[in-house]
């Protein structure tokens, strides 16, 4: 339930879509829709993998004459939410993209406040006991040397707590290009190679992706990515990882993301038939 707060900060027809939820919800009917899609998603294959673009956190708070930060606060208190729903059905690893390398050319104060709301989230990870509870693995994955000295601390100091944990994975993409990633394996290879520690006959596939930042993972490919706020395309997540990853698009901004929009992106998924080539 949404505060009385809220709905003063929300044009009118929106304020309509919200009272025509709360009607549902009330009747139950989100509900009883949420537990037939959990049984039909429970008995079909789960995912090992899921990757996020958590898209429309901008566009949701403009929509609603808030500051452009605000709307990635509420899309940074969404994660934990998505990221219990992925523990409860016992999906092992989950990728978010949350800050891309172009995202630094957004306006200055924007870029401020997006690192202020992360260090703030990595905080909160220190002392989560989902993390702990559940013994989540949490890392961050990107070129973090361009980010805020305190903020690269602080994701140190939550890899070092987590670093054991192998129960549950969580990858935070933050400062993070698909092109840069696969830039930055390039020059580790041809580095190894100049100094005659790799032969470039034996590079391979497998050999390279011992390079990208996911490589730590036990399953680096996400079998499904998911993008809200309807965009139809990667913007460089996982260019590599993502070959033959299945893709669902949805028409919903980030902090609206609910869990029935997670379980229809899994039936979708369970729904498809991968070939991967073959």
């Amino acid at each position: 339930m949404l505060p009385l707060w809220f709905y003063s900060l929300v044009p009118v027809e929106y304020r309509v879509a919200l009272s025509l939820r709360g009607i549902l919800s009330s009747l139950g009917v989100y509900r009883v829709y949420r537990k037939w899609l959990r049984r039909q998603i429970k008995s079909g294959e789960m995912p090992r993998h899921i990757g996020v673009i958590l898209d429309g956190n901008r566009r949701w708070a403009l929509s609603r004459d808030l500051a452009p930060w605000e709307g990635h606060r509420w899309g940074a208190s969404k994660v934990e939410e998505f990221l219990k729903w992925c523990i409860e059905l016992g999906i092992k690893m989950v990728t978010l993209y949350v800050f891309s390398t172009e995202n630094f050319q957004r306006p200055k104060r924007e870029v401020e406040e997006l690192m202020r709301i992360a260090e703030e989230n990595f905080d909160k990870v220190l002392k989560s006991e989902v993390i702990h509870k559940n013994r989540v693995c949490v890392r961050a994955i990107g070129r973090l040397h361009l980010l805020p000295e305190n903020l690269r601390d602080l994701i140190y100091r939550v890899e070092e707590a987590t670093k054991l944990y192998d129960r549950f994975y969580l990858n935070l993409a933050i400062a993070y290009g698909g092109r840069a990633e696969i830039i930055d394996a390039v020059r580790v290879i041809s580095g190894m190679v100049a100094s005659g520690e790799l032969s470039p006959d034996s590079i391979d596939e497998e050999t390279f992706q011992r390079f990208l930042y996911t490589s730590y993972l036990p399953q680096q490919d996400p079998d499904l990515i998911i993008r809200t706020s309807g965009e139809s395309r990667l913007s460089g997540f996982l260019l590599w990882q993502s070959a033959y990853s299945e893709l669902f698009f949805i028409d919903v901004y980030w902090p609206e993301f609910r869990e029935i929009d997670l379980y229809r992106a899994i039936r979708s998924y369970q729904q498809r038939s991968r070939r991967f080539g073959r």
